[in-house]
């Protein structure tokens, strides 16, 4: 295997241990990274890629304006994606349903799994939404942390914004109870 093929593959292996109930079969598919150039250093296990950075692994799309990839002695890996916004987009497993998110600044740490989205973040899991300054994930504990500031995405005032809709209906009343039915007989008539 190529230097620059193995220092792909870190990249990306990387990237999907952020996300929980990612789509499990994306990490047996090929990876596929483009961008306008790369500078890959074996000796410091660092990979950049800069210039539309499009990196996609089955359902899993990061777009990047640049995109650098570190992997410690221990080999755990983190990178940092960052533009104008650098986002991403990846299918959840077992469900007809897209998990979404952008910031000026996308951190991923694979050591504690960990994925960061920074100024003007936003994340969007089918139509439930966040947004603000910072927003943190642990996909070990699965536990959010969502910060307001000035960079808040779509928000003037700066607070955190979070929008969850409404269970769809029809779902709703296929887990009810039923309804005994109008037409059962009376005892006795």
């Amino acid at each position: 295997m190529t230097s620059a093929r193995r220092n792909s593959l870190f990249a990306l292996a990387l990237l999907f241990t952020a996300f929980a109930h990612a789509e499990l079969g994306d990490q047996d598919k090929p990876i596929n990274i483009e961008s306008d150039k790369a500078t890959l250093d074996d000796a410091k296990k660092t990979a950049t890629f800069t210039g539309h950075v499009v990196l996609t692994q089955g359902t899993f799309v990061l777009r990047a304006d640049k995109l650098v990839v570190k992997q410690d002695a221990d080999g755990f890996r983190s990178g940092v994606a960052t533009g104008n916004p650098a986002t991403f987009r990846q299918k959840r497993e077992g469900m007809d349903e897209w998990v979404e998110g952008e910031g000026t600044r996308l951190e991923f740490d694979g050591k504690t799994d960990t994925v960061h989205a920074i100024e003007r973040a936003r994340v969007k899991r089918g139509d439930d939404e966040v947004r603000g300054s910072q927003i943190s994930y642990n996909s070990r504990t699965e536990f959010f942390e969502v910060t307001g500031g000035r960079e808040s995405a779509g928000n003037a005032s700066g607070r955190v914004k979070v929008v969850i809709q409404p269970k769809d209906k029809d779902k709703k009343e296929a887990s009810s109870p039923q309804k005994p039915s109008s037409n059962v007989s009376k005892p006795g008539g």
